[in-house]
């Protein structure tokens, strides 16, 4: 059955369950590099990469042509961890080059959430335990277990009971690291949060972190869906401090635009996930072929140095080139910022207008005095600074 583009609003409100009462509404044609381009042939700066996960651009043409030799050759021909296939395992091999000896086995899942989901599983199946520490401001996903590790109470309060045993300590407090005891079986935390406004912790917490896990001998899970894959200018966010977590979860920008999220731990800790019980942990879509092939498209082209030296420039440059009155702080690593107003109006309103001269930002989940920027790590300078012209006439305007 076919319909108009006429239809195409209406449909979409009346046939697709909402996650708000205020969808954008942007009814879009095609993409590009970092240009959208709406049915009207109206273009617009995508400033936030759906939110992290265009990594190198939309309709990259390396993804593209991974997706479509992955295509000609199969798609999905069987549940995750059953089969052999090629594309599967050079994804697994490509993350295992790029990481620690550590982290060398990878599960590879659909999305964030289900990263994280399983890593949880992990902790509790690797130390026997059951108790969690997480971190206030941490924001995880939206299924129940990654919820209950999520800091946001509001978000969190119709959903209730949730799965039970999370404690929440202060972020980057060096004495609430006491609260991490020997029954406790893993720890979660973003080594940058991003919910909360793009919060960089000191590193002396995040070695604190470490050695007290370690004595502990509870798991370290560095959450690192929103960090990962070059959006800090390194490939990793862990390495900015050099602190090895005992579980790593991604998603987002893996897989350039196709859905895919991994947990990866050592081989030790991964076999325990295939007896008592045997299939632990399963997934049907896990491991899509053609995800995997597109994952390691993106990390073939992220992985260069000259590449994420320059995710780091471009970063610097939309700092310098968004500062104003307006501007009460800007938070930044790499290309993941956070731009903060005087409160939630101002910043609902620059999000409005900045759309309407053809810029698209975005606000945060908790952080409401801010607005978020993650554009394509492929973005151009020239594409940064005319983004930045427009977004400071929305200043101007507030």
């Amino acid at each position: 059955m076919y319909f108009c583009r006429v239809d195409a609003k209406d449909i979409f409100l009346r046939h697709l369950a909402p996650t708000s009462r205020h969808p954008v509404l942007l009814e879009v044609a095609n993409a590009k590099g970092a240009i959208i381009t709406d049915t009207s042939g109206k273009h617009y700066y995508d400033l936030i990469a759906g939110i992290g996960v265009a990594s190198v651009g939309h309709n990259n043409a390396t993804v593209k042509q991974a997706v479509n030799e992955q295509m000609d050759r199969h798609a999905h021909v069987m549940v995750y961890g059953e089969f052999v296939q090629a594309a599967v395992n050079q994804l697994a091999f490509s993350l295992a080059s790029l990481l620690p000896p550590r982290l060398s086995t990878t599960y590879l899942v659909n999305s964030g959430a289900e990263a994280n989901e399983g890593a949880l599983k992990l902790a509790k199946r690797v130390t026997g335990r059951h108790r969690i520490v997480a971190f206030k401001g941490g924001y995880h996903g939206n299924t129940q277990g990654a919820m209950s590790v999520s800091a946001n109470e509001t978000k969190k309060q119709p959903f209730r009971p949730l799965v039970p045993g999370t404690v929440f300590l202060d972020y980057n407090d060096l004495a609430g690291l006491s609260g991490i005891d020997k029954t406790v079986a893993g720890v979660i935390i973003e080594p940058i949060q991003g919910d909360a406004g793009v919060r960089v912790p000191d590193e002396g917490f995040m070695r604190a972190l470490r050695e007290r896990c370690t004595e502990a001998g509870a798991l370290l899970i560095f959450d690192e869906v929103q960090t990962g894959i070059g959006r800090t200018g390194k490939m990793f966010a862990f390495e900015h401090i050099g602190v090895i977590p005992d579980i790593l979860t991604l998603a987002k920008g893996l897989g350039g635009g196709l859905p895919i999220g991994a947990f990866i731990s050592s081989y030790e800790n991964m076999q325990l996930l295939a007896e008592n019980p045997m299939l632990g942990h399963i997934t049907t879509f896990g491991g899509n072929p053609v995800s995997a092939a597109a994952a390691t498209a993106v990390l073939n082209i992220v992985g260069k140095p000259s590449f994420l030296q320059a995710v780091e420039r471009k970063g610097a440059l939309l700092a310098e080139c968004l500062q104003h009155p307006q501007v009460r702080a800007i938070r930044r690593k790499g290309l993941l910022l956070a731009i903060e107003l005087a409160d939630e109006k101002k910043v609902d309103k620059a999000i409005e207008l900045a759309l309407a001269k053809g810029v698209i930002i975005y606000w945060f989940l908790s952080t409401r005095n801010c607005f978020r920027i993650s554009p394509p790590l492929t973005i151009s300078e020239d594409e940064i600074r005319q983004s930045c012209n427009v977004l400071q006439e929305v200043f101007a305007t507030l």
